[in-house]
């Protein structure tokens, strides 16, 4: 963008950058995203300048939302979508917030930067709007990415006002705390739990046990069959479901929608989670 500056009679064209300017070159570079490869193509803006715009400006959240709210169509049966992933860093040794923490795409510790993300989904449009983010710095602000989940939740409820009906999450956030929150709020929650989390199928009758040691009837693998997770409230009962991710992959995932009765629903459901996964792939691209 540029400007225009008066001085000594004669008029002076200055360039300003912007925040625009740097997104829009962030979405046009295929392959380098470097402040050296930006400068190399505005011939009035130095590298310099682009450094100092970036160490300025702050990219934050509520600006995210403010570009992302005129574009979103909202639907009243929508979902939100809460995951993590880590920007690879292990080459970087001096960028602040890059840390070793673990990563489910490396099935393994590396050194990063973590994001925690919330997206909304429109089922009818199967359209998806990344609409908050938080980075994920314990050391700097004492937060778990459980604490970052329920602030983004808490935001998106009371300030936001998008209309939903559903929270998907991984199992990392399938935590007694986040799912009560949920329920609170009067919505559903579909989220796989880990294959050794300790339930009840029968009612108090037999003792607490792994849920990869629970055993199906037929029926109950088409229609799921009601749990209460160990820790939970005495009276809270959720619904579980053994749903098929691939020929080698099961997955364990409860609602506390009681009326869902329908394995092939909650399958379909589990689906719309992986456009966070979608944007977490392109995401990477960006920062290779």
């Amino acid at each position: 963008m540029t400007g225009v500056a008066w001085t000594s009679g004669r008029v002076i064209i200055l360039m300003i950058f912007t925040k625009l300017d740097y997104c829009q070159y962030l979405l046009s570079s295929q392959i380098n995203y470097t402040i050296t490869n930006l400068a190399d193509h505005l011939e009035q803006i130095s590298h310099d300048k682009i450094n100092r715009f970036l160490k300025r400006e702050k990219l934050t959240p509520r600006l995210l939302w403010e570009n992302a709210r005129p574009l979103i169509k909202v639907s009243p049966n929508g979902y939100v979508i809460f995951d993590d992933t880590v920007i690879d860093k292990r080459y970087s040794e001096d960028i602040e917030l890059a840390r070793r923490q673990y990563s489910g795409n490396e099935h393994g510790v590396l050194r990063g930067i973590g994001l925690v993300n919330c997206v909304y989904v429109n089922p009818e449009t199967e359209q998806f709007w990344v609409i908050d983010y938080r980075i994920y710095d314990p050391d700097g602000d004492s937060k778990s990415k459980l604490d970052h989940v329920q602030e983004m939740l808490q935001a998106l409820f009371y300030q936001k006002l998008l209309p939903f009906t559903t929270v998907l999450m991984d199992s990392w956030y399938a935590t007694k705390k986040l799912m009560q929150y949920i329920d609170t709020l009067g919505k559903y929650y579909y989220c796989p739990l880990k294959k050794n989390r300790l339930v009840d199928d029968s009612g108090g009758v037999e003792d607490y046990k792994q849920i990869q040691s629970l055993t199906w009837t037929k029926t109950e693998l088409d229609f799921g069959k009601i749990i209460k997770i160990k820790s939970f409230p005495k009276d809270k009962k959720v619904k579980i479901f053994r749903v098929t991710v691939s020929t080698d992959k099961t997955e364990y995932v409860v609602t506390n929608d009681l009326n869902q009765d329908s394995t092939d629903a909650v399958q379909q459901v589990c689906d719309i989670r992986w456009k966070i996964e979608e944007f977490h792939r392109e995401l990477k691209q960006l920062t290779v």
